[in-house]
């Protein structure tokens, strides 16, 4: 299938949807990491570099779905409320949206930067609006690499949205993060277990905060 504007194809979108509305966990080896706060979290061991890939299925409560996309695609907003944030700004490259984040790491660890494409529709299924958000790492002579901060050259992300009939939204979510470097197994299982929790917890109110701005 050709790709749509931005790198990727209507497939990639529709998988997102379709997972959104029946997990594909069957015929791979997906563990349950944690369920906690209405969030369940499942991993897949990729073999070829021994991290692992995320599966994140849950209901945000008392946050609708557009405005759950809007807060989450609002990048000068993040600022305000994600704490590990250092720089993140998007940029228009070829026709293409793309997007340059810092991430901060804790002392004595480098921070991380990434670039990616990164696109947003709007699809219909079964007569139920869902937002689909896809982001992947590309390489672009316009940013630089920074010395003293790791560039990730790996990374993908899927988020799908819906109404979960009531005031909030459904959400499911698919990440997988090759951060490079020596990053210790405690960290990367606190960022699993605790990290995308909170962090959802985090957008969650962040919605609040934004609905009271607008």
């Amino acid at each position: 299938m050709e790709p749509a504007a931005g790198g990727f194809s209507e497939e990639q979108f529709r998988e997102a949807c379709a997972e959104l509305q029946q997990p594909a966990l069957a015929g791979a080896d997906w563990q349950l990491l944690v369920e906690t706060l209405g969030i369940s979290i499942y991993r897949l061991l990729d073999q070829q570099t021994g991290l692992y890939e995320y599966k994140v299925f849950g209901i945000l409560e008392d946050c609708p779905p557009a405005l759950l996309a809007d807060v989450y695609l609002d990048l000068d907003y993040r600022k305000q409320w994600d704490q590990y944030v250092k720089e993140v700004y998007e940029k228009e490259c070829n026709g293409e949206t793309v997007v340059y984040w810092e991430v901060k790491y804790p002392f004595p660890m480098s921070n991380r930067d990434y670039v990616y494409l990164r696109q947003r529709q709007e699809l219909e299924m079964e007569g139920q609006k869902i937002y689909v958000i896809l982001a992947q790492s590309t390489s672009m002579p316009q940013f630089a690499e920074k010395p003293g901060v790791i560039r990730v050259k790996q990374y993908k992300q899927s988020l799908a949205i819906e109404s979960d009939g009531k005031k909030g939204s459904k959400v499911f979510m698919y990440y997988f993060d090759n951060p490079g470097g020596q990053i210790p197994s405690w960290l990367i299982n606190w960022a699993a277990k605790n990290g995308v929790p909170n962090f959802l917890k985090d957008m969650a109110k962040a919605c609040h905060r934004y609905l009271k701005k607008t």
